[in-house]
């Protein structure tokens, strides 16, 4: 049975308190997985966006699926689900060619593994997969690497994967209207609807309301200012960002995250990369648009090339710029808002990983009522004075 096919929650079955409609705010990973999920679980969904689906944060997410590095264990256990509804994903059809968990490899600038083997050591006592691995090693193991570039030992993660998000969009906003959703796009800045301290729904730029019985914000870095309007503190800390996809290359690697470029695979023989040595150099106009000056895409893309073997060398085919969505704290923002009854939120730096799974908990609290025990620690009531 595949995701589309599962079968919506019959009337019958629901609770007579849950809301029976609900309008989701953003047009995202996070956004279009929530107002699926919702719709799987018998409301009746408006999906609402400013612009259209996946123009934001999502349209340029490395999106690298994973729970690698060092975080807090409530943390980590949701991310390690996140990476598992996504192979239950991959399982209904591993002919997907946006959607592949090729390994995940990191190494830094340590040249004496000191870091390396922290690393490693940490994810080892969370019971995470993970292998220290010499430069020859991961070139042997992953032939599209380059071993020269490898400084020190690298941690190389088997069970890691990635996602082009565009495409999960698509294929959420699909079941979606399948589900009977309604998707409104082009909406321009949108602000939420409060009567008797209760969200009612959200009002779009032209003044039109769109009322539900539940509302879910999950408008990536414009999350903060939505509710700072509806007088929720939801602190802010998305820094600028780009991220480059290349022209098709005549090589294959997995996910590589290094001290100059991270890189992933991408539909179609290209590759995705980002980093962050070049945030300050973005310009963000008044309007809300970035730029940056070609030469950095160029040198970002010489750093990526030196990762893989051969002579492949990587051409820019689109890049792109803007917020990258994180919380001030770093911690996820996930579930119901004390202050402002009817309101969820979802606000995450890692999207992509928790996209699906969000959808699915996030649904939980909404149809239910009740605090799911996996999002408590997450509770965007964490931040009330």
């Amino acid at each position: 049975m595949t995701s589309s096919t599962l079968p919506t929650r019959s009337p019958s079955l629901q609770d007579p308190a849950a809301p029976a409609t609900a309008v989701v705010l953003g047009g995202g990973a996070l956004g279009t997985s929530i107002a699926t999920h919702l719709a799987r679980a018998g409301a009746q969904v408006t999906l609402a966006t400013a612009g259209q689906l996946c123009d934001g944060a999502s349209g340029r997410s490395l999106s690298w699926l994973n729970s690698a590095g060092d975080r807090s264990p409530a943390y980590h256990a949701l991310r390690v689900l996140g990476v598992d509804r996504y192979r239950t994903l991959f399982a209904t059809d591993p002919g997907k060619d946006w959607l592949r968990f090729t390994g995940g490899i990191w190494w830094d600038a340590d040249e004496t593994s000191a870091s390396a083997r922290a690393r490693h050591a940490d994810e080892v006592a969370r019971g995470y997969d993970s292998h220290l691995l010499t430069g020859e090693d991961v070139a042997g193991a992953f032939p599209g690497v380059n071993a020269g570039a490898v400084l020190g030992d690298a941690v190389v993660n088997p069970g890691e994967g990635w996602v082009s998000l565009p495409h999960l969009v698509e294929h959420l906003a699909a079941e979606l209207t399948e589900r009977g959703g309604e998707i409104r796009t082009e909406l321009g800045e949108c602000t939420l609807l409060v009567e008797d301290g209760r969200a009612v729904g959200i009002r779009d730029a032209s003044g039109a309301e769109h009322r539900a019985d539940a509302v879910v914000v999950a408008c990536g870095a414009g999350t903060s200012a939505v509710m700072a309007g509806a007088g929720v503190n939801i602190p802010d800390g998305s820094p600028l960002a780009m991220l480059v996809t290349t022209e098709p290359a005549d090589v294959e690697a997995p996910v590589l995250n290094t001290p100059r470029a991270a890189v992933r695979p991408n539909p179609g023989g290209s590759f995705c990369v980002d980093h962050d040595w070049y945030v300050d150099q973005i310009v963000e106009h008044e309007d809300g648009t970035c730029t940056i000056d070609g030469a950095v895409v160029t040198e970002l893309l010489d750093e990526a090339s030196a990762l893989l073997s051969g002579d492949t060398a990587l051409r820019p085919a689109t890049w792109a710029c803007g917020r990258k969505p994180i919380p001030a704290d770093g911690e996820p923002v996930l579930g119901a808002v004390g202050a402002l009854p009817g309101c969820h939120v979802a606000f995450t730096h890692s999207g992509a990983t928790l996209a699906l799974v969000a959808g699915e908990l996030l649904t939980h609290e909404v149809m239910t009522g009740t605090r799911h025990p996996l999002l408590a620690q997450f509770s965007p009531d964490r931040f009330r004075g």
